[in-house]
């Protein structure tokens, strides 16, 4: 039997107890979806070092999974743009169901290992691009069918389960085993397996756009400011990393196109926007460089 399905001992009368305790007891076994995700750290940083030059030559994240995974999948695709400037046709997230499984269940839509070969051609994946399979089970056959067709196309296979020894973790090149164990709730792997690979895609995404110099120091210098709070955050930001007041941020950033990379630039060398703008390209968009470099 897969860990994830098997049954909680300690819980055996979950139903039965106050509502303070099971509000804790639900909240506490979290814990383990950090110490999954804290065991498994060196398989991350291995395949971040192993996706930074694939992206860095222009290749694509693919996000794919089934239910809670596939969903998953989504929301990190989807943060990268407003978080760090990512193109949205650079993070593309493939649903067992299509669409429509987003919103509800698609019932056997995971089970068709030939569907996922089929999605993953439809999308071009090729050698530049990092594939992330998500499945709790590590057996899910639509991901085990995109894996198989991504490693086929040359991509990077990337995969995240929840079950020790799974097909998922031998299929994939980097195979990441989040080892959470049973649930609370027995086989909902909603909870804690899902927890841990929320955890696990936040920390490798995060890692990929630190290595790629979307972050200067801990600052996320190139959000894109699309409402009123990001607009505050990337006027804070210039302020900090400028070294400036709010006035000289503010005049900056309206005169760089709400570019924080640049307006820091600006505001530390003296350099027009232009300028700027081109000494930034130079070093790829790594700012610290750009700064250390002469004038």
């Amino acid at each position: 039997m897969l860990t994830t399905e098997s049954t909680d001992g300690t819980h055996a009368e979950l139903d039965l107890v106050a509502l303070p305790v099971l509000l804790g007891t639900l909240v506490d076994d979290h814990l383990g979806a950090v110490a999954a995700v804290r065991r498994a750290s060196a398989a991350l940083a291995a395949a971040v070092e192993a996706a930074v030059p694939r992206l860095a030559a222009g290749g694509r994240l693919v996000y794919v999974g089934a239910g809670t995974s596939g969903r998953l999948g989504l929301l990190d695709s989807v943060e990268l743009e407003p978080t760090f400037s990512w193109p949205p046709e650079r993070a593309l997230a493939l649903l067992a169901g299509g669409p429509a499984a987003l919103h509800r269940a698609v019932e056997g839509a995971e089970d068709n290992f030939e569907q996922g070969r089929i999605d993953i051609r439809c999308a071009c994946v090729g050698p530049l691009d990092v594939v992330l399979l998500l499945a709790a089970s590590g057996s899910t056959p639509y991901v085990l069918g995109a894996g198989r067709a991504a490693r086929d196309a040359g991509a990077l296979t990337v995969g995240l389960a929840n079950n020790p020894g799974s097909p998922l973790a031998a299929l994939a090149e980097h195979g990441i085993t989040l080892d959470t164990g049973p649930e609370v709730v027995s086989g909902s792997t909603r909870l804690k397996a899902g927890t841990a690979q929320k955890i696990a895609l936040n920390s490798f995404s995060t890692a990929l756009m630190v290595r790629l110099h979307k972050v200067y120091g801990n600052l996320m210098v190139d959000l894109r400011a699309t409402n009123a709070k990001l607009q505050q955050r990337a006027l804070r930001l210039a302020m900090r990393a400028g070294g400036a007041d709010e006035d000289a941020a503010r005049a900056a950033l309206q005169s760089c196109g709400g570019r924080v990379k640049v307006a820091v630039l600006v505001l530390r060398t003296g350099l027009d926007c232009g300028a700027a703008e081109a000494r930034l390209d130079a070093f790829a968009g790594n700012l610290r460089a750009a700064l250390a470099a002469p004038a």
